[in-house]
C-alpha cells in the first residue's frame, strides 16, 4: 500500500520522528529498553491516563523488577499494587502472560508477533508496542490515538468503533512505518495523538500539518468517525460496611472470575426494596445494632454503571458464611477495588466512626 508519493512518505516519517525525539514527554518507561518493563507500562496505559499510571508503574517495577519476580508473586500482592488502577483483569492477565514467558520461553519475551500474541492478555496493540519499542521490530501498534491521527492525515472516514476498521489502520502503519526506527515512529504517532492531535486538535503546533488532508480540507474536527456506544446498563448497589463490637470489619472476596475478580469487598447487594435492617437480615442473616448513611456515588465500568449507596452498620453477630472479620490493618492490606476504597476512606473518617 502506497499512501503518499515515495518522497512525501519519507518526509512525513522524518518530520514525525524529528518532532518526537525533540518534544517527547519524559516518562519512566521511555528511559528503558527492558521489554518486560515496557510490557508492564503498555498494559497499565490501556484506558488509563499517563499521569495516573506513572506512580503505579514505578511502584510495580520496584516491587517486581524482573519477569521471575512477577511470575513468583502472590496474586493478592499483585492486585494490591494495582489497587485503584481499575480493570483488574489486566493485572491477572499480565501475571499469567509473564508466567508463560518464564516457563515456556526461558524468561525471554518472544520477538515475533505470532508467539508474543499467544501470551495471555497480549492483544495486537500490546504485541506491536513491545515489539517495536523494545526490540525495534517494524510492527504496527494501533490504538485510539493512532487511529485519530491517521484518520485525519489520510482522510480515512470509516467508523473506528467497528472492530474491522482497525485492520485498515494496521495496514496503513505497516505501509508508512520507519523500518530503521519503528520505535520512534510508533511512539511519535501515539504522542502526537495524546498531546496535539487530540479530539480538539491544536493544528498550529502539529509537526505533520503539511501532510494532513483533513486539515487542508477543514475536516480535522469531524474525524475520526466514531459511532456512539450503546447506553450502558445502570445497576443500583447497596454496600454496607459492617463492624463488630471488637472493631473488626466484615468483608468477602469476590469470585475468581468475572467483574473485579478476587478483589475484597464489604457486603454488597443489588439495591432492593425494604429497610437496610431487613435487607441485611435477608441477605446476611445478621442483626444490626445501628446504621449510619455514608457516601453515595456512581462508578462507571466499561459495560455498566453502579449507582452505589453505602452505609455503616454495627453488629454483635458472627461473620456469615463466605465472609470474614478483619482488623483495620488487615483491611488496609487487602486488595480492594475503587468503589470499596471510597467507602473505606469514608468509614475511616473519625467524624463518622
Amino acid at each position: 500500500m502506497q499512501l503518499f508519493e515515495r518522497k512525501l512518505e519519507s518526509e512525513f516519517r522524518k518530520a514525525l520522528i524529528t518532532w518526537y525525539l525533540e518534544e517527547k514527554r519524559d516518562l519512566p518507561w521511555r528511559r528503558t529498553s527492558n521489554p518486560y518493563h515496557i510490557w508492564v507500562s503498555e498494559v497499565m496505559l490501556q484506558q488509563t491516563r499517563v499521569e495516573t499510571v506513572i506512580p503505579y508503574y514505578e511502584r510495580f517495577i520496584e516491587k517486581f523488577p524482573t519477569l521471575a519476580d512477577l511470575a513468583a508473586a502472590k496474586e493478592e500482592d499483585v492486585l494490591k499494587l494495582w489497587e485503584g488502577l481499575g480493570y483488574y483483569s489486566r493485572a491477572r492477565n499480565l501475571q499469567s502472560g509473564v508466567k508463560e514467558v518464564v516457563e515456556e520461553y526461558g524468561s525471554r519475551i518472544p520477538k515475533n508477533r505470532k508467539d508474543i500474541s499467544q501470551l495471555k492478555g497480549v492483544g495486537p496493540y500490546t504485541a506491536g508496542a513491545v515489539l517495536s519499542i523494545a526490540f525495534g521490530v517494524p510492527e504496527h501498534a494501533v490504538d485510539g490515538n493512532v487511529m485519530r491521527v491517521l484518520s485525519r492525515i489520510l482522510l480515512i472516514e470509516e467508523d473506528i468503533a467497528i472492530p474491522k476498521t482497525r485492520k485498515i489502520f494496521e495496514e496503513v502503519v505497516m505501509a508508512l512505518i520507519d523500518k530503521e526506527d519503528p520505535s520512534s515512529f510508533n511512539q511519535g504517532l501515539m504522542e502526537l495523538g495524546a498531546t496535539i492531535c487530540t479530539p480538539r486538535p491544536n493544528c498550529l503546533l502539529c509537526p505533520v500539518r503539511d501532510f494532513c488532508t483533513a486539515f487542508h480540507e477543514g475536516k480535522q474536527e469531524e474525524l475520526p468517525v466514531k459511532s456512539k456506544k450503546a447506553k450502558t446498563k445502570t445497576v443500583p448497589i447497596l454496600s454496607i460496611a459492617i463492624r463488630n463490637i471488637n472493631g473488626k470489619w466484615l468483608l468477602r472476596q469476590r469470585p475468581s472470575k468475572g467483574l473485579l475478580a478476587n478483589m475484597w469487598e464489604f457486603p454488597m447487594v443489588e439495591n432492593t426494596s425494604g429497610s437496610i435492617e431487613e435487607i441485611v437480615k435477608a441477605e446476611l442473616d445478621l442483626d444490626i445494632r445501628s446504621i449510619t448513611p455514608l457516601t453515595d456515588f456512581r462508578h462507571v465500568f466499561s459495560h455498566l454503571t453502579w449507582e452505589v449507596k453505602s452505609y455503616l452498620a454495627v453488629t454483635e453477630d458472627r461473620a456469615p458464611e463466605g465472609f470474614e472479620f478483619f482488623s483495620e490493618e488487615e483491611v488496609e492490606a487487602l486488595p480492594k477495588a475503587v468503589p470499596v476504597m471510597k467507602i473505606w476512606d469514608e468509614v475511616k473518617n473519625p467524624m463518622i466512626t
